[in-house]
């Protein structure tokens, strides 16, 4: 049974791979044609109309007739959606997704069309699959089921009668009928809203199921291997479940925590980076390098704004080793939006990139210019030269009293802390003056910038957070970088608590 089920899903998702390289050997092509039929479809909306899309006959227009726009900028056409408007920004929207992982703390309210499930999020999804299933062709992926960590769905505190949860929740509910086939963990379990009990009952349905591939957020996966460890008494995830083959992680680096992975696994797996939001299933990794690649083909337009000179252009007119913010236009209708994502190029043809932070997380306190990348990468390197490993942190500046100083303070929640701390200090510091240059002139004798220090907090402590801001989720991811020290100072008091 399993020889059949895994030859007639291979040969399906070999034709998926084979249409998603015909659109990617001419990606320019084919979003030029989405736009136009996306701006087609939208013509008649309120939107449309005032934006007389109608008129619009090419990319020139487009850009001359709407112009770029954040959340906020929505926020009023969202509104009326939310109470039961319909042909708004698109013709028709039932779902919403609520993302509270944003930078901002708020949680946003974003349209998530039918049309939207099913091309720009499903359809990524087996493309992603597609590539995966070529590369790795005798992979037992389909000889067991998969697990993946769901979102919530909420209350509509509105008049309307639309569906507002996770996207991740969204897709589980929402995916082809067929691919229930393959899912471990049942629909009353999903939807259950206590995370601990959740958590519990995830691993108690999939511990005796053939687990093959797992998906989520990399610090929730790690409670759920651990809580799957905890259950069966076993020293390792491939004691448990021998056929898994595939872990695919997105929402953060992963970086920092693939040392914890691969000593709780115990086994050879492959690992594979998406990105995936609630305004669409964007990119995801194509092959063993772990750099993305859009997924040119999925009803949704790209463009990329200069993070320095603020122009504007299509992915393949921009330049290498350049960042860029991401701009989409969905069939959702969001026209133009500003997603907040800072991505640097790093080849054109074929178009690769990588994920380097929230535009809105960075420290900037002496010209440093200190982002995410920076950091996530200087603690991984220092946790591996120092044989520890992290699971959670958060970086704030510090200004010293009465001096113009200051110093970046790090709040790490550690898996195995490191046996002096001091030494974990400097090396992180020697790290970071490696990978960023404004970072090293700004530390040169301690002149603009101090050491940066280190507090261990206990274990659980950013879990306590999440639930104390009422961000408790798969989806939820603390933030890492502050300009002010508004988190620190809370994760203080939890500990004070």
């Amino acid at each position: 049974m399993n020889k059949v089920v895994d030859w007639v899903a291979k040969s399906y998702f070999k034709k998926q791979f084979e249409k998603y390289k015909k659109t990617a050997s001419n990606p320019t092509i084919f979003q030029l044609e989405i736009l136009l039929s996306l701006l087609q479809k939208a013509a008649n909306t309120s939107f449309g109309q005032q934006h007389n899309f109608a008129a619009i006959r090419n990319y020139t227009d487009f850009c001359s007739q709407i112009p770029i726009r954040d959340y906020e900028d929505f926020l009023p056409y969202i509104e009326q959606m939310l109470v039961g408007n319909q042909n708004i920004l698109w013709p028709k929207v039932n779902h919403f997704s609520r993302s509270s992982g944003t930078s901002s703390g708020r949680s946003k309210y974003l349209p998530v069309s039918s049309e939207s499930l099913a091309t720009s999020h499903v359809q990524t999804g087996k493309h992603y699959l597609a590539s995966y299933l070529n590369l790795y062709p005798d992979s037992r992926f389909f000889y067991g089921k998969g697990i993946v960590l769901t979102g919530n769905y909420y209350e509509n505190h509105k008049e309307g009668d639309a569906e507002i949860a996770d996207v991740s929740m969204l897709l589980y509910a929402h995916t082809d009928s067929w691919i229930g086939f393959f899912k471990s963990v049942p629909m009353h379990v999903a939807v259950l809203e206590d995370w601990e009990e959740k958590l519990a009952r995830i691993a108690e349905a999939a511990i005796p199921q053939n687990i093959t591939n797992i998906s989520g957020v990399p610090s929730w996966m790690l409670l759920l291997l651990r809580k799957v460890l905890e259950i069966t008494g076993k020293k390792s995830i491939a004691e448990v479940w021998p056929d898994l083959t595939l872990i695919t992680h997105g929402g953060v680096d992963f970086l920092p925590y693939k040392l914890q992975f691969e000593s709780i696994i115990q086994k050879k797996i492959t690992y594979r980076n998406v990105y995936n939001s609630s305004e669409g299933f964007f990119a995801f990794q194509e092959d063993e390098e772990d750099v993305l690649t859009f997924d040119f083909s999925n009803q949704i337009f790209y463009e990329l704004e200069n993070s320095k000179s603020g122009v504007v252009l299509l992915p393949l007119e921009s330049k290498i080793g350049e960042r860029y913010t991401l701009i989409v236009t969905t069939n959702s209708g969001l026209w133009r939006y500003r997603m907040g994502d800072q991505i640097e190029v790093l080849n054109t043809t074929p178009f690769r990139f990588k994920l380097v932070g929230r535009i809105t997380l960075c420290i900037n306190v002496a010209g440093e210019e200190l982002i995410q990348a920076n950091t996530d990468m200087a603690l991984a390197i220092c946790c591996e030269q120092m044989g520890c490993a992290a699971t959670e942190y958060t970086v704030a500046p510090f200004f010293f009293e009465n001096e113009k100083i200051a110093c970046h303070q790090w709040a790490i929640e550690f898996e195995h802390p490191p046996s002096d701390i001091s030494q974990f200090e400097t090396k992180l510091d020697e790290i970071l003056c490696t990978l960023n240059s404004d970072y090293a002139a700004k530390r040169t004798k301690d002149l603009a910038l101090s050491c940066l220090t280190v507090f261990k907090i206990r274990k659980g402590t950013f879990i306590k957070w999440l639930a104390q801001n009422n961000r408790l989720g798969v989806q939820a991811k603390v933030p890492r970088l502050r300009a002010d020290d508004s988190v620190l100072n809370e994760i203080r008091s939890i500990i004070a608590s």
